[in-house]
């Protein structure tokens, strides 16, 4: 019997984000200007780190002035370029200071990465109003008042851009969380539609759908659905969030040049193989596996 990989350890330190290697050339995003929501948590923080090691400046958003000033001053130690931003981007009007910030301060912005976002695991049937609106209005509302912001800014400017939405795995049962399920589909839908609405303006919109990612997210799932986590994929283990930091490269970059309104789900094969419980499996399906 083969073994199977050790699964990685929860996260990424910032000094392993700092070293860990890439397929991408070292200047392949030289001057670009990148702004990263949710740029100070697992996914968001790997993606703020890749895109600066490639040359770009990342305007990094959050909600947490320590936390966005701590990274960037972590990547100003390595000789990289970031700013810190705080924005609450289910705030239209924050959203529009935030982009004319991003403006004044660079005179340009290249690429978007809508990384924000949270759930929290819990039976559909007991969504309260409050928690549900929370989800859809920071995983739908939020990426869609960032979207909309970069894209007239592009159009005005007649200046060319690549938005990447991170969402999550919607072709198969992930269970427990589907409030964000539903925001989540909604941004998928979205970036179709738009991706051709913004063609003629020269803006590529498109998706990268994490499946099993190790990151300190996972903190507010049982140990139990943890456990599960690994065995969700036929390569029987968890990715990385440099699988989805390369993977939004990528995308963004002028590798990906003639794609857009697609959506690379970044898996193990998940999304081919089975379920995903994130509250547990019931009696009734069996159990936890």
């Amino acid at each position: 019997m083969t073994d199977h990989p050790s699964p990685p350890k929860l996260g990424m330190t910032d000094a392993e984000l700092a070293v860990h290697p890439t397929v991408f050339a070292a200047d392949a995003l030289k001057s670009q200007v990148v702004l990263v929501s949710g740029g100070a948590g697992g996914i968001g923080r790997a993606i703020a780190w890749l895109f600066a090691r490639l040359g770009a400046h990342v305007a990094v958003v959050g909600r947490d002035q320590g936390k966005l000033d701590a990274l960037v001053a972590e990547m100003a130690g390595r000789g990289l370029k970031a700013s810190a931003h705080t924005a609450d981007i289910r705030e239209p009007d924050a959203v529009d200071a935030l982009f004319d910030a991003v403006w004044d301060a660079h005179g340009r912005l290249d690429i978007l990465v809508n990384s924000a976002g949270g759930q929290f695991p819990q039976a559909a049937i007991d969504f309260s109003v409050k928690g549900w609106n929370t989800v859809i209005n920071t995983n739908l509302n939020g990426t869609w008042y960032m979207m909309q912001a970069a894209a007239q800014r592009w159009r005005d400017r007649k200046h060319p851009g690549s938005i990447v939405n991170i969402v999550v795995v919607t072709t198969h049962g992930l269970y427990g969380i589907a409030h964000s399920v539903a925001a989540r589909a909604g941004v998928i839908g979205l970036s179709r539609a738009v991706a051709v609405e913004w063609a003629p303006l020269n803006i590529r919109v498109n998706c990268v759908a994490p499946g099993a990612i190790e990151t300190e997210g996972w903190n507010v799932y049982t140990p139990e659905a943890r456990a599960a986590y690994p065995r969700s994929n036929p390569m029987m283990r968890a990715g990385s969030p440099w699988d989805i930091a390369e993977a939004s490269v990528y995308l963004a970059a002028p590798s990906g040049k003639f794609v857009t309104g697609e959506t690379l789900t970044v898996d193990g094969g998940g999304q081919l193989w089975g379920e995903t419980w994130t509250t547990g499996k019931p009696d009734y399906f069996g159990g936890d596996r």
